[in-house]
């Protein structure tokens, strides 16, 4: 359904400045993608039995719905300055932030959230909401950290997994709404193992097992060139691990994309140290990227 020419890019606000950070860069994708944004805050209170209307005789403004109704008002203002003219609308849902967003994902084309913030959103990076919605939207999902850049390359972690073609497709497809490179870095470490069971030889060619790796990557990013013709692709094959030699790429680049699964060590990416590593040190933005059903 996210693949529909009315899916929106859809951005979790909770008054955060992480969260306006999110705003801003979830407006400029959609702009790029012609498409909608939806500005959305989880309003937990009812859940929690919290009364949520003004008490009598209160000041304007007072109460916790009014103060979330104001959230989102700030917020899709926010987005429209980005933007003008961009499609923008707001809604308060109550529900607990991770509920909420994966709610969200199944109609949109991306979901945005900031790394950190207040609330149901706090710990972003390191709390269950990250890993939530990240390891089961929808959707892609895009993490606004590091530095917003306007210039840089688009950068796609391969690992040589079928996941690793749907993240170039993606940041492919971003790299040419953004006019930008496409940088695909393949890191390795051990030779390649070829299937269940197999024993890592003691010695081997590293200069043999390099070329496997050239190809492997080549594989991957087969036909990019064709479909994508608008974007100039470069590759890097680095005896290095993913996370180092990911943060290396992202501190000159627009986005970071990986995939959400993946072999070797990207395997279980936002369940393990390589992505936490990767989330806490990334210098820019990060896009993860699901298999498609």
């Amino acid at each position: 359904m996210n693949s529909a020419n009315g899916a929106a890019v859809v951005v979790g606000v909770d008054g955060s400045e992480p969260a306006a950070r999110a705003v801003r860069l979830a407006a400029r994708e959609a702009d790029r993608r012609n498409r909608p944004l939806r500005v959305v805050h989880a309003f937990i209170w009812p859940l929690l039995r919290v009364p949520v209307s003004a008490p009598a005789q209160s000041p304007p403004g007072a109460g916790l719905r009014h103060q979330a109704e104001q959230l989102v008002t700030d917020a899709v203002a926010t987005a429209r300055a980005e933007c003008p003219g961009l499609r923008t609308t707001g809604e308060i849902i109550d529900g607990e932030a991770a509920a909420v967003l994966l709610g969200e994902s199944p109609a949109a084309a991306l979901v945005v959230l900031g790394d950190r913030g207040l609330g149901g959103f706090a710990a972003l990076v390191v709390g269950s909401v990250a890993v939530q919605v990240a390891s089961h939207a929808d959707c892609p999902v895009l993490i606004a950290r590091g530095t917003d850049r306007a210039a840089g390359p688009v950068v796609v972690g391969v690992d040589g997994s079928p996941l690793s073609r749907d993240a170039v497709e993606f940041a492919a497809g971003t790299a040419s709404a953004r006019g930008a490179r496409l940088h695909a870095v393949h890191a390795w470490t051990h030779p390649t193992s070829r299937g269940p069971g197999d024993m890592q030889p003691l010695v081997y060619d590293e200069g043999q097992v390099r070329d496997e790796e050239e190809r492997a990557l080549t594989e991957t990013l087969a036909g990019i060139d064709e479909r994508w013709p608008d974007v100039p692709v470069t590759r890097e094959v680095v005896h290095a691990r993913p996370v180092a030699a990911l943060t290396a790429a992202s501190r000159d680049a627009q986005l970071v994309v990986v995939g959400r699964q993946g072999r070797g060590e990207l395997t279980g990416l936002l369940l393990g140290s390589v992505s936490q590593a990767l989330l806490h040190r990334a210098d820019c933005p990060v896009a993860v990227v699901r298999a498609p059903d």
